[in-house]
């Protein structure tokens, strides 16, 4: 729990896709038609969840490890790090960070992925760990690839990892994706594409980090992520909170 006892800052929704966006076309069956709703913060949206490290295995935050049986997962090898910070630019400590991702080839773990690309029997393709007292989090990995997918004909997601996190009230609950810099699939992706603003887009990316990589072993990925206010990470799908 914290001693938070204030509202959090309003988001700038402006920034945020439309949750009617016809080109992203699973948007369309599941997305709200009329004008949403905006409520005061409640003590359940400003207080709790905690989460200490007893909670966490020693290898949740290596997918390069957590999943192996006989052998190593295939692909690039990366580091990915960054600080998760609040509305003020403060640390958020002890913030539970979840990823998942597809595997070198492109293809997820999971029963309903049909994608031709074979499954790695090394990879499982997820993990979790806590930010430090200077919010800083980090986590190896294998680089996904892209994938297909039946939005229209020959549309391909770009290279991405699944991000969730829980900060220190469920008000800073924020499910996002990450990029890569460089990655020419970003520009053509209709649900990237489906944001309003390009700063908001360029937050998304993370930057190639060769000071954090470990040498002949992996690259780093950079990409700093912020909860709430005007300079919060893009939300995923909706406002938090939205009914």
């Amino acid at each position: 729990m914290t001693d938070r006892v204030s509202e959090y800052l309003q988001r700038d929704t402006s920034a945020h896709p439309p949750a009617y966006a016809p080109t992203y076309k699973t948007s369309v069956l599941r997305s709200p038609r009329n004008a949403l709703i905006s409520l005061q913060n409640s003590l359940s949206e400003i207080t709790g969840p905690a989460f200490s490290a007893e909670e966490l295995g020693p290898l949740d935050h290596d997918l390069i490890m957590n999943y192996a049986k006989d052998g190593l997962p295939i692909g690039e090898r990366i580091i990915v790090h960054g600080f998760v910070r609040d509305e003020f630019g403060r640390p958020v400590r002890n913030a539970l960070v979840e990823v998942w991702q597809a595997n070198a080839g492109g293809r997820y773990r999971h029963r309903n992925d049909k994608y031709l690309a074979p499954v790695d029997p090394n990879f499982g393709g997820c993990g979790r760990m806590l930010t430090d007292d200077n919010g800083y989090y980090f986590f190896r990995t294998i680089k996904p690839g892209p994938y297909p997918w039946r939005n229209r004909v020959n549309d391909w997601r770009p290279a991405h990892i699944h991000f969730s996190l829980s900060g220190d009230a469920w008000a800073q609950r924020l499910i996002t994706q990450m990029y890569f810099e460089g990655d020419p699939l970003i520009a053509t992706c209709p649900i990237v594409r489906t944001i309003p603003n390009e700063e908001a887009v360029r937050g998304l990316i993370a930057s190639l980090d060769r000071g954090g990589a470990v040498q002949l072993d992996s690259l780093a990925y950079r990409w700093d992520i912020t909860l709430r206010g005007a300079r919060a990470t893009l939300f995923e799908n909706r406002i938090q909170g939205a009914k």
